[in-house]
């Protein structure tokens, strides 16, 4: 039975989101099949691992009695975790143990975990691992890039500006025009955020000043695009590893606006229930879905994603614009999957079966060329 290690926090301000998604996979993994463990990255860096952390009260308690601090192995392409040094020999009267995971299944949204650091660790030290690369992991985070990307694909998006805190600190009067030469209303994001943290709408200049700062805050980048009005926002998501690709159902969220705000998410959902009511399949023409559609397995393969993804589309009248892409979903999207008959177990052991094509891949790359190059080197530095 493979041991599978589900990676939850981190320090990202969506820690907490993570931790929902990763309690999910926790609940719904096929057990027949695999051995999942809950390993927690806390907000300071430190990785725990213990029994209590499958239980999500003691994350609202804060309360993990069995639960002890690992450092992070590689050996033999297993993710070994190790007590740390400084822990006693023993609890309960059982030595801490050493534990090998066989597959790493990243649940973890934001910066620092899903934007490619925590994959560039697992991919150097040859561990499986779910999701997409280092690159398309990094890709899917940096707002920016990913237009690029898309840009270069002839997806359409909406138009943009973009600067660095640094380079408007210098210079407001020249990134405010070009912001307010998109014409209000414009939407400002942080460049490497998701969950709708630090965005906001400007509709004047004040609120704009206001709207950069904020962003700021949580960034070195920032993003400025045009806010279409009376957008519907249509998501689907998308299965799969190169070309082998499926699409989910369309999904419309009911009451979606030109944005959804942190709290409306996750927090305000909870007092009003129609927040978090979702239409799927999405009331829209039959010509318009299958664009979204093909316009969605193109995004996934432009980012060179890797088992399931989100694609979150802006439809104005027949237009449609690629909004941005998550490489790893909240609640890995499951929702969009029902209605095609791929049950939550069935999607999460698919994406772990993806990993382990993708993982086979790579081994196939040659990684080392031994050319004897360091005794062809003089004392000085040059080639012989």
């Amino acid at each position: 039975m493979k041991k599978i290690g589900i990676i939850i926090g981190g320090k990202s301000v969506e820690h907490e989101v993570s931790i929902i998604t990763g309690l999910q996979v926790f609940e719904n993994i096929d057990k027949s099949i695999y051995e999942p463990k809950i390993i927690y990255i806390q907000k300071d860096g430190k990785w725990l691992f213990g029994d209590s952390l499958h239980d999500i009260n003691n994350f609202k308690a804060k309360k993990f009695e069995d639960a002890y601090e690992v450092l992070p192995g590689f050996k033999n392409e297993k993710l070994i975790l190790y007590p740390h040094p400084e822990l006693k020999t023993r609890i309960f009267g059982k030595k801490y143990p050493a534990y090998e995971i066989d597959i790493v299944f990243p649940a973890v949204h934001g910066t620092n975990v899903e934007d490619g650091a925590l994959q560039g660790l697992l991919q150097m030290n040859g561990i499986p691992y779910a999701f997409g690369s280092v690159l398309c992991s990094a890709v899917g985070m940096d707002k920016v890039i990913m237009k690029k990307v898309f840009q270069s694909c002839n997806l359409p998006i909406v138009d943009y500006v973009w600067f660095y805190r640094s380079s408007y600190e210098e210079n407001k009067v020249k990134y405010i025009e070009k912001a307010e030469n998109i014409g209000y209303p414009l939407i400002i994001k942080p460049a490497n955020l998701g969950s709708s943290v630090g965005i906001s709408k400007a509709k004047n200049l004040d609120e704009l000043l206001f709207a950069i700062d904020v962003a700021m805050s949580y960034d070195r980048k920032i993003i400025v695009e045009k806010c279409i009005e009376n957008v519907r926002e249509i998501n689907c998501a998308v299965i799969g590893y190169e070309n082998d690709l499926q699409t989910s159902l369309c999904e419309e969220p009911v009451g979606w606006k030109e944005f959804l705000t942190y709290e409306d998410k996750y927090v305000n959902r909870k007092k009003d229930s129609s927040e978090s009511k979702r239409r799927i399949p999405a009331e829209i023409d039959e010509e318009i879905e299958k664009q979204i559609k093909d316009y969605a397995m193109e995004a996934f393969k432009a980012v060179d994603g890797c088992g399931n993804a989100r694609i979150d589309f802006l439809l104005s009248g027949n237009n449609i614009f690629v909004n941005e892409i998550n490489t790893i979903p909240g609640s890995l999207a499951f929702y969009l999957w029902e209605g095609k008959g791929i049950t939550f177990k069935k999607l999460i052991t698919t994406i772990i079966e993806l990993a382990e094509v993708q993982h086979k891949q790579r081994k196939v790359n040659i990684i080392s060329y031994d050319i004897d190059l360091l005794n062809k080197m003089s004392a000085g530095g040059k080639n012989k």
